[in-house]
Parts: C-alpha cells; sequence; structure tokens
C-alpha cells in the first residue's frame, strides 16, 4: 500500500501546509512509524487546526518491509526531504547498522537549509551518525543510551528525559515517548489547544510527568552462583527494610571492611551504599505498583525509614515522586 497520507484540496485562501517528511527503511516498526503519521498526518481542518502534508519516503521508493512481517510500499525517495520543514527519522534498525550515505547527505543538506530534524528513539543514532548532534544535548532509549555516548562522544547524552530540543534538531527516548516529542512539536508550533486536542483524538497524556528514568529498571546484582557474597546478597534482599553498615555487612560475610568492599564491588559493579538503594527504589516501585500501601508504610517496608527520605531519593533515583509514579504505573484490578 502506499506509504503516503494526502489531505484534502486546500480553499485558495488557505496558506501552503508545512512538509513533514517521515524516513521509513526495511525492517521499520509499525508502530515507530505511525507515530509521526498519527501526529502530524490526520486532517484536523474542520476543528480549526492545523494541518501538515505528510509524505513518507524511503532511500528508495517502492516495497519495504516491516518488524512485524508485513510490507509497506513507499511512493517517495529522499528527495522529498528537499522541500520539507520538517523530517523525522522514526527509528532505526536494531543492529544499529550505518545509515546509507545518501541519507545521512540529505539530512545534512536539510539542516543547512535550516529544516527541523527529529530523531525519534533509535532515529538519533542516524542524526549523531550525520554530524548533527555534535555539541547538542540528545536522548534515544536508554537501554542503548550508554552505547550511544561511546559511538557519538561529541554527543552531550540526556538520558534521563523523554525529549529533548536543541535548536532545530529534536530526539526522543524510547517507543511512546515519541508521541511526547511530536506533541511538542506541535505544541510549540500550534499552541497548547491544537497539540491538546491531538492528544484526545489518540488518546494520549498531552503532557507526561517525568522523564525516562522512571521506566528504567533498576540494578539488580548479577548471578553470583558460586560466590562467597551470593548468601549474603539474597539475605539483604529480604532484609532491606533493616538498617545496614558496612562494618555489620562485612562482619556478616567475614571479612575487613576493606576487603568486604573490594570484594562486593568485583560481584555486584557498583558499591553497597548504591546496592541497596537501588534495591531499595526497585522494591518501592514494586509495592506503589501493586500495592494500596500509604507512602510511609512502603518507606518502611523498603527500607527508607521515612516518607520525606523515600521521596527524596525516589525522585532522584526515578525522576518523579513516589505518588505520581503510582498514579502512572498501579495496577489495575
Amino acid at each position: 500500500m502506499p506509504a503516503y497520507a494526502a489531505s484534502s484540496p486546500l480553499p485558495a485562501s488557505s496558506p501552503a501546509p508545512d512538509t513533514v517528511a517521515v524516513v521509513a527503511f526495511d525492517g521499520i516498526s509499525p508502530f515507530h512509524l505511525s507515530v509521526p503519521c498519527l501526529v502530524f498526518g490526520e486532517d484536523r481542518t474542520a476543528e480549526g487546526a492545523h494541518r501538515y502534508r505528510l509524505v513518507v519516503c524511503g532511500v528508495e521508493r517502492g516495497p519495504l518491509r516491516t518488524s512485524a512481517g508485513f510490507g509497506i510500499h513507499v511512493d517517495h525517495g529522499l528527495v522529498a526531504l528537499r522541500r520539507a520543514q520538517i523530517i523525522v527519522v522514526p527509528s532505526w534498525r536494531d543492529d544499529l547498522a550505518p545509515a546509507p550515505p545518501a541519507l545521512l547527505a540529505a539530512l545534512q543538506a536539510a539542516h543547512r537549509r535550516g529544516a527541523r530534524i527529529v530523531g525519534l528513539c533509535l532515529g538519533a543514532f542516524v542524526l549523531a551518525e550525520a554530524g548533527l548532534l555534535d555539541g547538542r544535548a540528545a536522548t534515544t532509549h536508554w537501554a542503548l543510551a550508554q552505547e550511544f555516548a561511546r559511538r557519538y562522544p561529541r554527543v552531550l547524552p540526556r538520558p534521563e528525559v523523554l525529549y529533548v530540543e536543541d535548536g532545530l534538531v529534536l530526539t526522543s527516548a524510547g517507543t511512546a515517548a515519541g508521541i511526547d516529542c511530536c506533541l511538542h512539536l506541535l505544541r510549540q508550533q500550534h499552541g497548547a489547544e491544537v497539540a491538546n486536542r491531538a492528544a484526545r483524538r489518540m488518546v494520549v497524556a498531552p503532557h507526561r510527568q517525568g522523564g525516562q528514568a522512571q521506566y528504567i529498571q533498576q540494578p539488580v546484582a548479577p548471578s553470583v552462583r558460586g560466590d562467597r557474597l551470593a548468601p549474603l546478597l539474597q539475605w539483604l534482599g529480604e532484609h532491606l527494610h533493616h538498617t545496614h553498615t558496612l562494618e555489620s555487612l562485612a562482619e556478616r560475610a567475614v571479612m575487613s571492611p576493606r576487603t568486604f568492599t573490594r570484594r562486593f564491588r568485583q560481584s555486584t559493579g557498583t558499591t553497597v551504599g548504591q546496592w541497596l538503594q537501588n534495591q531499595r527504589i526497585a522494591l518501592a516501585q514494586r509495592l506503589l505498583e501493586g500495592s494500596d500501601q500509604s507512602i510511609e508504610a512502603v518507606a518502611a517496608e523498603a527500607g527508607f525509614g521515612s516518607a520525606v527520605s523515600l521521596r527524596q531519593h525516589f525522585s532522584a533515583g526515578v525522576g518523579i515522586a513516589p505518588s505520581a509514579y503510582r498514579r502512572q504505573f498501579r495496577r489495575t484490578a
């Protein structure tokens, strides 16, 4: 099917709509492709809302496979990028293969003439490969944030946020954060009411609280089977509500504090204090998601001692207050 969405003809008095070019590629996720198409592709002029001319294009025209097992047909090549006011790379291949030189050159040319360039999720890797993020703040999916920083040391990583705008370049975190980024751009260009109407049509929040840190699973101990610390780590996980000191844990492990500190880092990859905090935050997340306990009770069971301490450490580690986290993640009956 043609991957192109055109609006009905404009009245003679209407200004030409901005063109949004969305870059498709072989193996693209249908969800990622649909995000900019939903935000920018629907004709909402009956509601008095601005509309765009949406063009889905590929490095070459023709059939493309999706990651879901069905195909799409792209009618437009990269020439569509030459006049687009907004260009969206909605994701990229999971193997992070290099982008075709023709795509990189087209993005660079569009950037030079002042187009807005948007990299959603792994699309940030393509923008970085094109050099468009050098010296700029950017984000991507949290699971590949370290690889992103390693590959592109000239980029200023912001792995904790849902999206970043730096000049005319925007990047977003993974999956649904692409919706947040596109709604932000719509809100910026045409106002909050237009963006809110679009969000209501899509049945999503116009603006989400917090950053992507709230979605990152807190680190847990790697497998230490056969390690002398394995029994201690298991015991600690069952007694997070107790107060622990380095000296008391070293004594329990029958080691000197210095040896215990060294062995603990070797086994877990982190310090005793950070490991305990990560486990307590992870436990607090599970309690907030699946129980009706008060914030004070969650703080006590997770080992924070007080609601004030829980709020402080939880907000610092997850990027959102415990009560807000519960509203967003609480299990439905």
